[in-house]
């Protein structure tokens, strides 16, 4: 009896995407070490933190390929890339990897809905939420560099920020949480 609740191209398109949840899990790793590395421990633990939540991220890719009775696929994963060359450079390649990864995420979205498999809809809709909340985060973060300097931040912006990033939440708020009460 055929157990697989999966087509080939969304089996596929799963597999691809724990595998990139698995890559950008070592972008966060190769970019928390080179934190580390510059002596930068609040920027280091923040990313060491995501890096955990993108692994995460890949096992609910791994766990719903199997509890809809697909095939998971373990593929390598390509290297993480250069180091940044500043704190400002290290953050552009975190947003642009998290944009990157909504585009997928979004293939994903359009697949299932052309193929009407709503339980795989569904369970991608909350990979939407997280993305919307690692771009924002990103981007605020982006923002607060900017302020101190951008690519041109003074050792004692820098070291503000990662002080503050020790404590920073792992996630941001969204514009959709929003109220007039609590902006």
């Amino acid at each position: 009896m055929e157990t697989n609740r999966l087509s080939p191209k969304i089996a596929q398109a799963l597999n691809d995407q724990m595998t990139n949840e698995a890559h950008n899990a070592q972008i966060y790793l190769a970019y928390a070490s080179w934190a580390a590395d510059k002596g930068y421990d609040g920027i280091s633990n923040f990313l060491f933190r995501h890096a955990n939540e993108e692994r995460n991220h890949m096992m609910k890719f791994l766990e719903y390929i199997l509890k809809r009775g697909a095939k998971v696929v373990i593929a390598s994963i390509p290297a993480p890339g250069p180091d940044p060359l500043s704190v400002n450079d290290c953050f552009e390649k975190v947003f642009q990897s998290e944009v990157e990864n909504t585009t997928k995420i979004y293939a994903i979205v359009d697949l299932s809905m052309a193929e009407k498999d709503w339980a795989t809809w569904n369970f991608i809709q909350w990979f939407v939420k997280e993305q919307t909340e690692e771009e924002t985060l990103a981007l605020d973060l982006l923002s607060k560099i900017k302020v101190a300097g951008g690519a041109n931040a003074k050792n004692d912006a820098l070291y503000q920020l990662d002080m503050e990033l020790k404590n920073t939440p792992d996630d941001a708020t969204l514009a959709q949480d929003v109220t007039v009460e609590k902006p």
